[in-house]
């Protein structure tokens, strides 16, 4: 594979003038060529400059020719074979299998994003025509859809180099909504950001789009996220990461003199509470099933459960030994990177030396650097309750368990956790009764709930919800993973009384793309 360590900005590949920095092997630690060079701030100002200039031309493609694009992008993607597969396993440690997986899914949410498109029905229509007859006033002719805000800034994630990067949900649903990318590239690995954005790049030319359409910057740190989201020609934000840099951006958005949306997903524990007819059956299977959902990835994934609630009594004991027994026997993967690893043991440390924690079960380290023994802790109710500590994210393979005696118990404690991603239930038919007194207030702290399963598997689909209350999010009403996304980066406008020719083509009555639309409140699709 040719890299050639540089930015790409409006179809151009450029080199940056304030330093540069490597992608490492995290198994080794050892730097990967070649060097990328990191954009100044002036340079990033070119970027979304070509971005605002490109947004009247792209907001306006006719459905074919959007959805063809998005298709092309998933088509160059899978066009990079086994180089993008080989350089994103050297970069993140994460196996082979993993991340074709997660190719697939980044292809797969492209063109579902292209059905979309197609199909036009995110575009809001709604007309509501003249009724110069009605008494006592006349009613004007109302017209109105969804239009996209404009140029988005997206983050790439250190976990998801491919499914949450440079052509991942945010930026898929960006460019579905008929909004122009600026991609910031993890300083991770920018040798997969390279591949993934030039294959997004040649697909913009390909359709012979404004090449502001698309840009991929590599900056310093902090300093070229801070001025990208400052920078008046974005519009919106997507971000998936810590919650410390989540809201730096969401301060930064908030000051500008036209403050914009920030769509952040930033922390979440995805509590899991088993009910007392689970533990009827195989303990030591269910036990091994959380074991695993902790520590796939490495633990590394933002619906890792880092939370049980698990009853008391002796059913809980044999399933807490179990859990015990499971988590002794896992091994550690390699971490992202050496910072990372070095985050989890300082948050694993910090549990550990809490009051009323205990060690359930211990791994083994993994062969490679970084790649620490996975852990399990257990803790009472009351200490749980009393302690802010035992509620923060462990980015990695770690989690608490919770014992509660009764149910009143436990709708009290899920009441004071944090809002979450997700919330998994474990039961039988006989738990029913008590499932239904703990869902209200599950409802209210997580966008995702699950039943008999793990939250480590997000299906891309229409009906998914990867979302949730603050901190899991900085916008609870919306989803970063799903076609549902798409609506963040639009807004209504109204059209009153405007002549055939001067509506957009979606609005006219004749209807040229075929799109579905709601007149007088009754459904008008024509494209069925």
């Amino acid at each position: 594979m040719n890299l050639t360590g540089h930015s790409i900005i409006a179809g151009h590949s450029i080199p940056g003038t304030a330093g540069t920095i490597s992608g490492r092997d995290p198994a080794t630690n050892q730097p990967l060529d070649p060097a990328y060079s990191l954009l100044a701030t002036d340079q990033l100002a070119v970027a979304t400059a070509a971005a605002a200039e490109a947004h009247a031309t792209f907001s306006a493609l006719p459905p074919s020719v959007h959805a063809q694009f998005l298709e092309a992008i998933a088509d160059n993607i899978e066009a990079l074979g086994a180089d993008l597969i080989e350089r994103a396993t050297q970069e993140t440690g994460l196996p082979t299998a993993r991340l074709e997986g997660e190719r697939a899914r980044t292809t797969g949410q492209l063109r579902l994003f292209a059905s979309v498109v197609r199909e036009g029905a995110f575009r809001g229509i709604r007309i509501d025509p003249a009724q110069p007859g009605r008494t006592p006033t006349p009613r004007v002719d109302i017209r109105q859809r969804q239009v996209p805000l404009g140029p988005v800034a997206v983050f790439g994630a250190s976990n998801f180099p491919l499914a949450f990067s440079n052509a991942g949900g945010d930026t898929a649903s960006a460019l579905a909504a008929g909004c122009p990318v600026v991609f910031k590239a993890h300083n991770a690995h920018p040798g997969t950001s390279e591949l993934v954005g030039r294959a997004v790049s040649d697909a913009v030319r390909g359709a012979g789009l404004h090449p502001g359409v698309f840009s991929l910057v590599y900056g310093p740190g902090s300093e070229i996220g801070v001025a990208l989201v400052a920078d008046p020609a974005i519009k919106a934000v997507g971000f998936t990461g810590s919650q410390t840099a989540g809201l730096a951006l969401m301060r930064t958005a908030a000051a500008r003199p036209e403050p914009i949306p920030v769509y952040a997903e930033m922390s979440s524990l995805n509590p899991v509470i088993i009910f007392a007819g689970a533990l009827t059956d195989d303990v030591d299977a269910l036990a091994g099933d959380y074991v695993t959902s902790v520590t796939g990835s490495s633990g590394q994934l933002c619906t890792s459960p880092g939370l049980l609630f698990a009853p008391t009594g002796e059913a809980g004991d044999r399933f807490v030994a179990a859990v015990g027994r499971a988590a002794s026997a896992a091994s550690g993967q390699t971490m992202l990177s050496e910072g990372i690893a070095s985050a989890w043991k300082k948050g694993v440390v910090e549990l550990a030396s809490q009051d009323g924690v205990t060690v359930l079960g211990t791994g083994t380290d993994g062969s490679s650097k970084n790649a620490p023994a996975p852990a399990i802790y257990s803790t009472e109710l009351p200490d749980f309750e009393k302690n802010s500590a035992m509620h923060r994210e462990i980015f990695g393979a770690a989690s608490l368990v919770i014992r509660y005696p009764d149910v009143p118990s436990l709708i009290h404690a899920v009441q004071q956790i944090e809002g979450q991603l997700t919330a998994t239930l474990h039961l039988r038919d006989q738990d029913h009764e008590a499932a239904a007194q703990v869902l209200p207030a599950i409802e209210q702290k997580v966008g995702r709930i699950l039943v008999n399963g793990w939250p480590t598997g997000v299906e891309v689909g229409r009906a998914m919800v990867h979302g949730g209350p603050f901190p899991a999010t900085s916008d609870s009403r919306t989803t970063s993973v799903g076609t549902l996304a798409i609506t963040r980066f639009l807004r209504p406008v109204a059209y009153q009384n405007l002549p055939q020719g001067l509506l957009p083509p979606a609005l006219r009555d004749e209807n040229p793309w075929n799109l579905p639309r709601e007149i007088d409140g009754e459904s008008d699709i024509q494209n069925s």
